[in-house]
């Protein structure tokens, strides 16, 4: 047909154009606050620890640890966390498993989730580890997060992940009620786990039980670290129980889903009575739920599903709950007794 053809027209974005001109040097990518969080875009520097003292970053920054990142990027995405600096410590010696000369296992706090869940040490000795971190997430997520990560790792509750909602955890007001969300922390619970921590003031041991705070009057802080602690290790007590252990996981779907209530167990049988036995709820609480109660009502009790019941009630008789979660009371309790009379067949 004829006509004049049209003008030529200068490249847009997407016109075919290379990415860089040939001998440029690459630049290095920079993490930038959302906007409309902060005020502007401000550069976000990403950085190696200082050598030989990856917590001294701390002193008079606003700085924040990274991992792997797979709940922190989360946040910075969605404008949560505002830091000024990431330091980056996966290029620390911290990513071994080793066995202890008394016969416990201490994990590295950058050791993955995917290798600490298919560990043989830890899938012998602790099955309730490794079972805990199948549950807890995909492969692709194990695959990415970290053991300290896990443990570190903030509520999911929707509030807290809506910057535009109002939320405790992000400005302190009245408390709050989230539960926490991980579910490594339950089954360490249940063994009795211990976790290393290291800071300008030296290092220190703080049980798993103890690592987490009830919100009360500061609930942005989840864990009791000071600031610019950093979790070194796990270690987890020779297994005189936790070899006969489990984990159950009860959610919405089998994949892809937070623990609506979930139970960890350790148990030792007498023939047919419970000696010892270590109890953990998760999904209930804003910190993991060490059942203690239900343990000593348990203990030279008759292995039975009756007995297991009574331990479940008498550890819950007092959980307050409103019309909306009134339901995980029951669901705990059949959980448990699911878990004990299951592992306590296995002989």
């Amino acid at each position: 047909m004829g006509g004049r053809p049209l003008p030529r027209q200068a490249p847009g974005p997407a016109a075919c154009r290379p990415l860089r001109e040939p001998g440029t040097p690459r630049r290095r990518p920079v993490l930038r606050r959302p906007r409309g969080h902060g005020g502007g875009q401000t550069p976000l520097r990403s950085a190696p620890p200082p050598c030989g003292r990856p917590w001294s970053w701390s002193r008079g920054s606003r700085g924040r640890v990274r991992g792997r990142g797979a709940n922190l990027f989360d946040h910075l995405k969605l404008g949560i966390v505002r830091p000024r600096l990431l330091v980056d410590v996966t290029g620390l010696p911290l990513d071994r498993v080793e066995v202890l000369p008394d016969g416990g296992v201490r994990i590295g706090a950058t050791v993955r989730n995917s290798d600490l869940a298919a560990h043989p040490e830890v899938r012998e000795r602790y099955p309730v580890v490794s079972q805990a971190l199948l549950a807890g997430a995909p492969p692709q997520l194990r695959n990415m997060a970290t053991l300290a990560g896990n443990l570190m790792q903030r509520t999911r509750c929707p509030y807290f992940l809506n910057p535009d909602t109002p939320c405790n955890k992000r400005e302190p007001g009245s408390g709050c009620a989230a539960v926490h969300p991980s579910d490594l922390a339950v089954a360490l619970c249940a063994v009795n786990a211990v976790v290393c921590v290291r800071g300008d003031t030296g290092a220190r041991r703080i049980p798993v039980t103890a690592l987490y705070r009830r919100p009360g009057d500061r609930p942005e802080l989840d864990t009791v670290l000071e600031h610019g602690e950093l979790v070194t290790a796990v270690e987890l007590p020779a297994p005189a129980m936790a070899a006969r252990s489990r984990y159950r996981k009860v959610g919405d779907r089998a994949a892809f889903s937070f623990a609506l209530v979930s139970v960890a167990v350790a148990v030792d049988t007498d023939g047919d009575r419970v000696r010892d036995a270590r109890i953990a709820f998760g999904g209930l609480a804003t910190t993991p739920w060490r059942a203690r109660r239900a343990e000593a009502v348990l203990r030279g009790e008759p292995a039975t599903a009756d007995r297991f019941a009574a331990g479940a009630l008498e550890e819950l008789a007092t959980a307050r709950t409103v019309r909306a979660n009134a339901y995980r009371v029951a669901l705990a309790c059949d959980t448990l007794v699911a878990t004990l009379c299951a592992l306590c067949e296995e002989g």
